[in-house]
């Protein structure tokens, strides 16, 4: 079982230095996350990234692929900007998605992540439907290019997350385990969440956080060990009841680059190799 980190794309960012720097901290693979639409559909910078890691060795696991337009981090102006759910975005982020999942054919990396957004509970309300189809566009150009598309957790309850793979019905369907999201979201206990979605799970973000304290904000994000997640047990659950191998991506969302977010990052390593070192 690998430990990573992410490692964001941007136009001006060097990744072979981002790569060895992950390298360096005695990691072996990365999720390489990219947000900008003019890279997503600008191949080059897919031959660009995938020579940098070549060259450095590392083993790019998953591409997380974000998509344009305005979004907002909160339980009110979340609910019109994230994802495929408001339907003024949604053709030009299952356009950005195609092309995301054009971009890591290019890496030869087998899983796509997004978040698809705060998926209605109800399965009859106006906007569940047409997001199902949108991810059904996402996930057949997915399975045409030897693909998986994971849905990264958060905005939604575990159950919903389980109801929205199997109306979309395709078979290159999977979860990326975010833990501290159900937390910040409010939406689950992790180690719970795992009864309904555990066979799902093909990647995982070690991130930690405590619940909301109101009905706007997330709640707050933290260092792993010191939020609600449990970790020991969520990993173990994850690898002894359902057979998870894959890898152990280290996410920790403060300013990029600083000091606190390096030592940070160290001490989550550490801390998983104890977890598997007792498994």
């Amino acid at each position: 079982m690998r430990i990573g980190t992410m490692v964001h794309y941007y136009k001006d960012v060097d990744l072979k230095k981002r790569f060895k720097a992950v390298l360096e901290l005695g990691m072996e693979s990365c999720q390489l996350a990219c947000w900008d639409p003019e890279i997503l559909s600008d191949l080059e910078y897919a031959k660009k990234a995938k020579e940098a890691a070549e060259e450095t060795g590392i083993v790019i696991s998953h591409f997380w692929c974000g998509y344009g337009g305005n979004i907002v981090w909160n339980f009110y102006e979340g609910q019109k900007t994230l994802g495929l759910v408001p339907p003024f975005t949604r053709v030009d982020r299952v356009r950005d998605l195609l092309n995301g999942s054009e971009f890591a054919k290019i890496l030869g990396v087998k899983y796509i992540i997004t978040h698809v957004g705060y998926i209605p509970e109800n399965p009859y309300d106006p906007s569940y439907r047409p997001t199902i189809e949108a991810v059904k566009i996402i996930a057949e150009r997915c399975k045409k290019n030897g693909q998986s598309f994971l849905f990264e957790t958060g905005q939604e309850t575990p159950v919903t997350l389980r109801r929205a793979i199997q109306d979309v019905g395709y078979d290159n369907l999977g979860i990326n385990l975010d833990g501290a999201n159900l937390v910040l979201y409010g939406k689950a206990n992790p180690v719970d969440a795992l009864d309904v979605f555990g066979e799902y799970v093909k990647g995982i973000h070690v991130k930690d956080g405590f619940y909301p304290t109101n009905g706007t904000e997330l709640g707050r994000e933290v260092k792993v060990g010191e939020g609600k997640v449990n970790y020991p047990e969520l990993i173990k659950k994850l690898v002894k009841t359902y057979g998870y191998d894959g890898d152990l991506t280290i996410e920790r969302e403060i300013q990029e680059g600083s000091e606190e977010q390096h030592k940070d990052i160290v001490d989550t390593r550490d801390y998983l190799k104890n977890i598997i070192s007792l498994l």
